[in-house]
């Protein structure tokens, strides 16, 4: 059996009771929210002293967004704050691991997970882009190891990247699916292991293509947005890449679109092979751009403000049982299904 068929042939959703978090900035934070809001006691593991009160604030954002959109947070679980990974580890269904993106750091917080923690405990990473062979590669029990790549916030956004390495076990790839159904997520099981995943390697390639746009001095940072937000961005979240050019196919298909714009894609009109030159000057003038367009909101504020348009595009999109919105439909039935204490 191929890891694919495993992770499609298990239970759908797996109910976990406990869970580690290791590392808790905005990403680890939204996590332990998440997973606390579902009904998971979490456990967090940060020796940063600013950690508790990112917690608090993303906790708050989570619940203030979980009652906008009328879910049950009634069944909440309990949170502590562990003073080692070992105590943080001991005892838990689920490690989710979201230190700073040092590939040496990780490492050596594997080692100390596997110090403390039974050999079947399955350790997810929160790694935006790393490969899960290059973090398993020195650890005891490798088979443990996969990566649940989420999306800002992560009490919010629904889907997760699952990549398992080379040795990751097809159990583990199949178990994290299924765990990460339990709190609400959707998982996309990355089935070729590549840098960046899926998600990154997208948004890399727009990321790229703005920089030279405001390096060449042809569009802002508040215009670059601008066309986003007022324009495809909008089509994007309720229909993907593909299916919005399906539309623009007409009646003639996605053929007729292929057609009609394939051969563009031979005209240098992208820059994504090549990044300008990352110079002090163009560093501030993209910060000065960035202030000048949101320098008026404190990050907390632009969280509030996104995490109530996003709340406002789920709805709509639950109401018409449609793309996210049939994720936060599951979410629901999944938090109605969930034992209570």
């Amino acid at each position: 059996m191929t890891n694919t068929e495993a992770a499609s042939a298990v239970d759908p959703v797996r109910h976990i009771d406990s869970a580690a978090v290791v590392g808790c900035g905005v990403i680890g934070a939204a996590w332990a929210s998440r997973m606390l809001l579902s009904g998971v006691d979490v456990a967090i593991c940060d020796p940063s002293p600013e950690a508790p009160a990112i917690v608090e604030a993303v906790l708050e954002n989570a619940v203030a967004a979980w009652d906008d959109l009328r879910l049950d947070t009634s069944n909440r679980g309990t949170m502590r704050f562990a003073g080692s990974i070992a105590d943080a580890v001991d005892g838990v269904d689920w490690v989710q691991e979201s230190v700073p993106e040092r590939p040496d750091l990780k490492t050596s917080i594997y080692a100390e997970i596997e110090d403390a923690a039974a050999p079947h405990l399955i350790i997810g990473s929160s790694t935006s882009g790393i490969k899960p062979s290059t973090l398993q590669a020195e650890m005891t029990h490798p088979e443990r190891l996969v990566v649940g790549h989420p999306y800002n916030p992560v009490y919010l956004l629904p889907v997760v990247e699952v990549v398992g390495g080379t040795l990751t076990s097809a159990a583990t790839i199949s178990a994290a699916m299924s765990v990460y159904r339990g709190i609400g997520m959707h998982p996309v099981h990355v089935r070729v292991e590549i840098d960046a995943f899926i998600g990154d390697r997208l948004l890399e390639a727009v990321w790229r293509e703005a920089l030279w746009l405001v390096n060449d001095g042809v569009a802002t940072t508040q215009e670059i947005d601008d066309v986003i937000t007022h324009g495809f961005g909008l089509r994007w979240a309720q229909m993907g890449l593909f299916e919005t050019y399906r539309v623009a196919g007409g009646t003639g298909g996605f053929r007729h679109f292929m057609e009609q714009f394939g051969p563009a894609l031979e005209w240098p009109w992208t820059k994504l092979m090549d990044t300008p030159e990352w110079t002090p000057e163009l560093v501030d003038r993209i910060v000065d751009q960035s202030d000048q367009q949101s320098g008026a909101h404190d990050v907390r504020e632009l969280e509030r403000i996104r995490d109530r348009n996003v709340v406002g595009f789920l709805a709509m999109l639950e109401e018409n049982q449609w793309a996210a919105g049939r994720s936060l439909a599951a979410q629901r039935e999944t938090l109605a299904s969930r034992p209570a204490d």
